[in-house]
């Protein structure tokens, strides 16, 4: 009697456990569904909107074919989340499976070890340590994370309608900026935001200060708040060159050289349109980018994602927000949830929700603690997006749909010139092109394309996208951004720039 009290007891608890596990399972799954979904309810309302008008501009037969073509490009997304999902969950099953095996045989032969309740209780406590804890610790974050200039007013230096340009301080201690060494100025991404080059500079992962604790007077330029600022929002390319003047003249002042003009990712692009607009060169005689897109339609990512969409829908009207005063500006949710769809088998809501469970996994402790770069870039990830203004979106669509031509004009133009690569060689500019071998975002292709045409120094960096902001701009680490690295020797940026301020004091 007391064996079967003792089985019901048992079986109690491990159904109890299921439920309970299978509860906090699909609050999850639905927490992150509904994160990836909620910017399809913005597409989809824009589409309607902006369709509502050109569904009547085109003929029966050319709307008929154009969303069939939609609907098998829906189709291939679906396939590719269908595909993505099922490797997490074999890769998250293959895991688990033994474990599930063996607690199934301890619990009903009655032998030691963990009972299968045991391990459904401990599944079901990881699970709410990603839908509670690891928000927390994503949320809390936010003190150690980005650059914080509100508590640093001497960092402000000059501002202009549309942007501000801050001081970046050293956030090591002892250090103090050389005033006497060349300058830099940083132009971050405008989707991704001016942060991400301050990652955590407390655990010394940051890009920007990488170069202000060598010292180095070093500038960031950081886009004013478009929602209050009309001038940004109609802001068109030349304003932002002669805005970007501006801040060189006054620091080439300050500093009496001209200076380095550093741009990383869509900052890398403006940064090189920018200095062949010829408008720079009194004040810029240097160059670095760092996995910029330069010719966006080699990418097999989101190059491939806009060539294959229906050319009726390939437009930017379909990603443009309305604001209250009548200005139009790019959606940055939109454009966010556009490079998640790119890469949709590894970033869709259920892969991520798997990938989640088994670093919580990997992770969990008694005492829980989330992983400050993971948190940080989760952080990031959640909230670093910004509407941009039209004339900067029009450079990046065209960009990343029409090539650079054979004589290596860009496909942009600026105060009505052609911008073409070889004025880098012609301005005698010295050029440090950084690209990520694994990036999915800007692809080594699409970094490296200004190769066709003249010849740069070029660094490669392991990994992706924002490598070089976070892991690799610790001092300590094997690409260190102020070393000379791999079989190659390539420089890191900060050498390249502590290099120049060399020659620029030997010359005197």
């Amino acid at each position: 009697m007391k064996d079967i009290f003792t089985m019901f007891n048992t079986w109690n608890k491990t159904v109890t456990a299921q439920v309970e596990y299978n509860k906090n399972f699909t609050e999850g799954f639905n927490s992150y569904n509904n994160d990836f979904l909620q910017p399809l309810l913005t597409a989809a309302e824009v589409f309607k909107n902006v369709e509502s008008t050109k569904l009547w501009q085109r003929t029966p037969i050319e709307n008929i074919n154009s969303y069939m073509k939609l609907l098998g490009c829906n189709a291939d997304l679906l396939a590719r989340y269908c595909q993505g999902t099922m490797k997490a969950l074999e890769l998250y099953n293959e895991k688990e499976s033994q474990k599930i095996i063996a607690s199934w045989f301890t619990t009903l032969l009655g032998q030691e070890g963990e009972t299968l309740d045991e391990v459904l209780a401990q599944q079901s406590e990881t699970l709410q340590q990603v839908i509670t804890e690891y928000p927390k610790a994503i949320k809390d974050i936010e003190p150690e994370y980005g650059f914080h200039f509100e508590k640093q007013p001497e960092s402000f230096f000059a501002e202009t309608e549309r942007f501000t340009l801050y001081q970046v301080m050293p956030s090591e201690p002892g250090i103090e900026t050389d005033n006497t060494l060349k300058p830099v100025i940083i132009l971050p991404p405008f989707v991704l935001g001016a942060n991400i080059l301050a990652f955590l500079p407390g655990e010394k992962k940051s890009y920007a200060h990488s170069f202000a604790n060598k010292s180095i007077p070093t500038y960031i330029r950081v886009m004013k708040d478009i929602h209050a600022t009309p001038a940004l929002q109609t802001m068109t390319l030349e304003d932002d060159v002669m805005d970007t003047h501006f801040f060189c003249k006054k620091v080439q002042e300050k500093h009496e050289q001209k200076v380095t003009l550093n741009g990383y990712c869509q900052g890398g692009y403006t940064a090189i349109c920018s200095i062949l607009t010829g408008e720079l060169d009194d004040v810029v005689d240097a160059l670095i980018t760092c996995v910029a897109p330069m010719d966006g339609t080699r990418s097999r990512g989101l190059g491939s994602l806009l060539g294959n969409l229906p050319q009726q829908f390939n437009d930017l009207d379909y990603g443009t927000k309305t604001l209250k005063n009548g200005n139009k500006v790019a959606n940055g949710e939109l454009m966010g949830w556009v490079y998640k769809l790119k890469s949709i088998e590894v970033s869709g809501p259920m892969v991520a929700f798997i990938m989640d469970i088994m670093l919580m996994e990997r992770q969990n402790t008694t005492s829980f603690e989330i992983n400050k770069t993971v948190a940080a870039l989760n952080y990031w990830l959640q909230n670093e997006r910004s509407d941009i203004p039209m004339s900067v979106t029009e450079m990046s669509f065209a960009s990343y749909n029409i090539p650079i031509t054979k004589d290596g004009t860009l496909p942009v133009t600026i105060f009505d010139r052609k911008l073409n690569l070889h004025g880098i060689k012609e301005k005698n500019i010295p050029w440090l092109l950084c690209y990520g071998e694994t990036d999915d975002l800007v692809e080594k292709e699409v970094a490296l394309a200004p190769l066709d045409f003249i010849d740069v120094e070029v660094t490669a960096f392991p990994k992706g996208h924002v490598a070089i902001a976070t892991s690799w701009s610790h001092p300590e680490s094997d690409c260190a951004l102020d070393s000379v690295f791999g079989p190659k020797k390539h420089r890191g940026p900060v050498r390249f720039q502590l290099d120049l301020a060399k020659e620029n004091t030997e010359k005197k």
